[in-house]
This record gives structure tokens, sequence and C-alpha cells, in this order.
């Protein structure tokens, strides 16, 4: 059997963030509706500051395969995330292909980020806080102006060269005024949306720093240790997860102290309309993600569907 083989440049070339929006906007219902695998994250340290982790398996009502991703994350590295998702047969085991699965990662989840965008924040919502100024910022604003027309930008980081960096190659890329602010508050003072993607071992959002009607999305908690949201702030909001296990143990609501309780719904549901979203206008929401392996599979499957037709993707019989 051949099995594709896809680089960094293959996948993304076969990988489009409009259609990924949707593919995944139904997998997130279908999960919710029909779960059939638990997700499992298995995580392990490598030394003081590189970490190695499966996901697995990724399953889908309707999607005839699996998926197994493992990948490491090396903060001061650059990419900080590199590793392979291997694509499965679902009847068979068959392995379909291999793929480059940063780059992958990185795109499903800027669209994750904008899906929970579109689902949870105002209609009207324009103005943007990104705090952290690394690769995921740029897939989250990229993927943000596919369910939101934006006015503006603000943006934080530790390291103020990044957020001029950051800054400058949006507002050349979007022709989107992008502006670098000197401190967290000062990037979410008038923001309808905040987009956090950072390292952060310590919660930087507080009860106060964010107006009524504010969306934030974190996704820097998505292991054991890692915080941005605060404990009082989950508590005042109304906070959607992608998963309430996975939440607890590793996520925004555990790595702050709280439990199951603190989680209104999670986006699955809210999409299903199995529960509700935002209740108002004046409503602060926040979804934290960890990331699940079926997510991974809807981006997979659709990159593996085009890669198909691509006759510049190699491929190896394993078997031979």
């Amino acid at each position: 059997m051949r099995t594709l083989l896809l680089t960094r440049s293959d996948v993304s070339r076969n990988l489009q963030a409009l259609t990924l929006l949707e593919d995944l906007r139904e997998s997130f219902r279908t999960d919710a509706l029909a779960r059939t695998v638990a997700p499992q994250r298995v995580r392990a340290s490598l030394h003081a500051e590189g970490t190695v982790m499966a996901l697995l398996p990724g399953c889908l009502p309707g999607i005839p395969a699996y998926t197994v991703k493992v990948h490491a994350k090396f903060p001061s590295s650059t990419p900080a995330i590199q590793g392979v998702l291997h694509l499965n047969d679902l009847a068979t085991g068959e392995l379909l292909a291999v793929m480059d699965s940063g780059h992958l990662t990185a795109v499903r989840t800027g669209v994750m980020g904008a899906l929970a965008a579109d689902v949870l924040a105002r209609p009207d919502a324009s103005r943007v806080a990104i705090i952290g100024a690394g690769a995921q910022a740029v897939m989250q604003l990229k993927s943000l102006r596919l369910v939101r027309s934006l006015s503006h930008v603000r943006v934080y980081d530790t390291d103020p060269t990044r957020s001029f960096a950051f800054a400058t190659r949006m507002y050349k890329e979007l022709n989107l005024p992008v502006r670098p602010e000197d401190s967290v508050a000062d990037a979410v003072a008038d923001a309808d949306i905040v987009i956090a993607a950072t390292w952060s071992r310590q919660p930087f959002l507080h009860p106060g720093m964010v107006r009524p009607g504010t969306h934030v999305t974190t996704l820097g908690a998505d292991e054991p240790g890692k915080a941005e949201v605060s404990a009082e702030l989950l508590r005042q909001a109304r906070f959607i997860c992608d998963h309430r296990g996975l939440s607890v143990t590793s996520g925004a609501v555990g790595n702050v102290g709280l439990g199951e309780d603190a989680i209104h719904a999670e986006l699955g549901e809210v999409i299903a309309g199995l529960k509700p979203g935002r209740t108002s206008p004046a409503e602060v929401t926040v979804f934290g993600a960890v990331g699940l392996p079926f997510q991974d599979l809807a981006a997979a499957w659709h990159v593996y569907q085009a890669a198909r037709g691509d006759d510049a993707i190699q491929g190896l019989d394993f078997s031979a």
C-alpha cells in the first residue's frame, strides 16, 4: 500500500482555512452529539524546556480514518512545535499518510479560535487584543478575519521587539492597523475580542481588565501548570471549553484551581444547540482549549482528500 508523505509545504498547499472552518464547525457538533472515543493526551517532560506529547485517537463519525499525533514543544526553538501525524484507515489500520504536524496544528488551532469567536463573541466585535506575539498569534488574527470585520488590533508581548515585528508584519499582510502596547492592561482596555497565546505559568487577565461584552480565547493553558486567565475572572465569565475533563486536568480551569462546576459548556454543545453560549451583549465569555485529537482528524482528513490528487506528493510502501 502507498502511504502519502506530506512535508510542511505539502500540508500548507492542501489546507484551506475557510473550508476547514466549516469542517471544524461540523466536527465539534458531531463530537458533542456522538463522541465515540475518549481523547487521550500523553505528555512527558524531556528536560527543563522540552516536552513530548501524543494525542490519540482522532475519531469522528463519518470519517473512515483515525489519527495519532506525536509532537514536541520546545519554546525557545523556531518553530516551537514540531512533529508528525499518522492518518490510518479506521477499518484496517493501514497507514494512509504521514504528515508534518506543526503547520497542521497551527492552522487548525487558528481556525478553532476563529470558530469559538464566531460562536461566542458579539456579532459587532471588531477591536482585537493579542497577548503573545508568536506564530500562533499570526494564525489567530488571520483566521479571525474569516468571521469578523476587524477595525484595529493592539498587541502585547513580554519582548517588545516581537510586538513591533508582529505589528509591522500584520499591517503589511492584512492592511489592518496594529499597535504595540506596553502592558496587557493597555492592550485589552478597549478590546471586543482578546486572544491569549503565550507560555505563561501565571494568570495575567483579571477581573476589571476586560470590558463587559468582551470575548476571551485562552490557548496557552493547554498543559499542567500553564495559565493565562485568573480563577476570579473565569468564575465571573461564561466559560466554554473544548473538553470538560481535560480542561480540569490540564487546562484553563484546573490550572488555576477550579473544578468542573466552573465550566458552562463545551464548544460542541453550544454549536449543537445543547447548551447556551453568550446570553447577553454585556456578558464576558471565555473559550479555553487544550486541543483534541478529533480536531487533528478534521484537519488531516481535509489535507488527505486534497493531497490524493496532488501529483507533487511523494509516497512510500512501508510494507516493501
